[in-house]
């Protein structure tokens, strides 16, 4: 057994540097196996990897196959879409002009930050208690500005304060859109009537100027016909004839025929009118009847035509000129219930008291009723006439005249030579003069004698002759051949 001493000698010092060398390999040799094991884990795992793809199974590779082959045609799917959306970029020649995001050549708007004015039309109607400046101030004028449109139309001739209810301004305006708020009112068009518009702008001093349009209105006859189903008035409605006109067309026949006798269900009417026109083709006022016709029954026809005479006088005849004869009206008041508070003849006077004789007939109405004309005729007198108060008389014909006292005033125009229709407002009941309380005294003055208006039938119109006769036959010529001209083009 070697003890240390033995390591000790000189002799064993070769046996010393083979142990520190075999150290030294050991120690390498392990290093070198860590690494080695380490390798070998790296390579496993990378051919368990490579083993495991190779080993899978059918079902997974086809899904794999079919999962990459979607993917291809999606990605060739949205290449197409690229190609066809977006649009071939030229590269520009000067880069300084190239529009960018940074540096864009036009102004970009953000919606609700910033829009354009927008310009609108507006039709106001105007109601009761409105004035033309109030009007403009609710629309969000200042009130300068619309007192300068005000002296505008006024230096064009139309003053604002005719402006009646329901009439039309036209108004084109700019307007904030997103806030509504009134930014300018750039016209304004007034129509008071068919033949004249007023219409106001701005200038380029930013101030308003007036001018007046004439319009010129065309005149247009009218000729409706239709068979009779129910009533006259229902069946010239529906036939389109203008409720102006079935009224003046009963009117012509109220003293010829009996509407709720003569009429029968089969009957038939015809009618030409006149009628003025806009330019733009709107029909402004329906005039006067030229031509009236009823059938009732196969035999009996009654034409009349309208015709003014050489004194001026306007009334309808039959083909042979002979005028439509009115009866005078008995109770010529707005009121038509008015009971008879005094009848014609003796009695004792309730003011005189005395025995006299009462020459008309007292129709007890309230204090302003209107007061009609009998029949047509001229205006005689128009004047006060004592205990008959305000009075009026007119000359229908030759034979008769009427008269209407305590009036409590006359209407406008009323005048001796003024010449009047049957119908027409002549003055309002009153109790001027000798009188007890508002009523109407009315009488039927026969060649210069005053008769009972209850029992007299009175009827006015005169026939033709002579030249007046001459031109009327040429005027019936006329009508006839444009009414069978209108009644051709409608049945075509």
């Amino acid at each position: 057994m070697s003890s240390l001493f033995d390591f000790a000698s000189p002799n064993n010092v070769n046996v010393q540097d083979d142990w520190f060398d075999d150290n030294s390999r050991r120690k390498r040799i392990s290093g070198q196996g860590i690494m080695l094991f380490l390798y070998s884990i790296v390579v496993g795992f990378a051919l368990i990897l490579v083993i495991g793809k190779n080993f899978e199974t059918p079902e997974q590779m086809l899904a794999e196959e079919q999962l990459a082959a979607e993917g291809k045609r999606a990605n060739e799917e949205q290449l197409a879409v690229t190609n066809m959306t977006l649009p071939e970029v030229f590269e520009a020649e000067n880069s300084e002009e190239v529009e960018t995001f940074d540096n864009p050549s036009v102004e970009w708007t953000v919606q609700g930050e910033e829009s354009q004015p927008e310009v609108k039309d507006d039709v106001l109607v105007v109601e009761k208690g409105d004035h033309f400046i109030g009007i403009l101030q609710k629309l969000g004028m200042e009130y300068n500005e619309a007192s300068q449109a005000a002296a505008a139309l006024k230096k064009a001739g139309y003053d604002v304060r005719s402006l009646q209810a329901g009439q039309k301004i036209n108004i084109t305006k700019t307007v904030d859109v997103p806030f509504g708020e009134l930014l300018s009112v750039d016209k304004i068009v007034i129509e008071p009537s068919a033949s004249v518009k007023y219409i106001v702008t701005r200038n380029e001093d930013e101030k308003y100027v007036a001018e007046a349009e004439q319009q010129e209105l065309k005149n247009e006859n009218k000729t409706i016909s239709g068979t009779i189903r129910n009533s006259l008035a229902a069946t010239m409605r529906n036939a389109g004839v203008p409720q102006t006109v079935v009224s003046n067309f009963a009117n012509i026949f109220t003293y010829k025929v009996n509407f709720r006798s003569d009429i029968k269900a089969g009957d038939t009417f015809r009618v030409m009118y006149d009628r003025k026109m806009a330019p733009d083709g709107r029909v402004v006022k329906n005039g006067n009847i030229l031509y009236a016709e009823l059938n009732l029954g196969k035999k009996n026809k009654i034409a009349l035509y309208r015709y003014k005479d050489s004194s001026g006088n306007i009334d309808y005849y039959d083909e042979k000129g002979m005028a439509l004869k009115r009866a005078l009206v008995r109770k010529p008041l707005e009121f038509s219930s008015a009971r008879i508070s005094s009848h014609f003849g003796w009695r004792r006077h309730p003011i005189l008291k005395q025995r006299i004789l009462h020459s008309g007939v007292d129709y007890a109405a309230p204090m302003g009723s209107r007061i009609y004309a009998s029949g047509d005729g001229v205006v005689q007198r128009a004047q006060w006439a004592g205990g008959y108060g305000r009075y009026v008389v007119i000359r229908h014909n030759s034979e008769y005249s009427t008269g209407y006292a305590h009036m409590s005033g006359f209407a406008r125009g009323i005048r001796p030579g003024v010449r009047v229709k049957q119908g027409q407002v002549i003055g309002y009941v009153g109790s001027t003069g000798r009188s007890t309380g508002p009523h109407l005294h009315f009488e039927i003055i026969k060649n210069g004698k005053k008769v009972d208006p209850l029992k007299i039938k009175a009827a006015t119109g005169a026939n033709l002759a002579g030249a007046d006769l001459r031109k009327f036959k040429q005027e019936v010529a006329r009508i006839v051949a444009m009414v069978e001209k209108d009644s051709k083009f409608a049945a075509k």
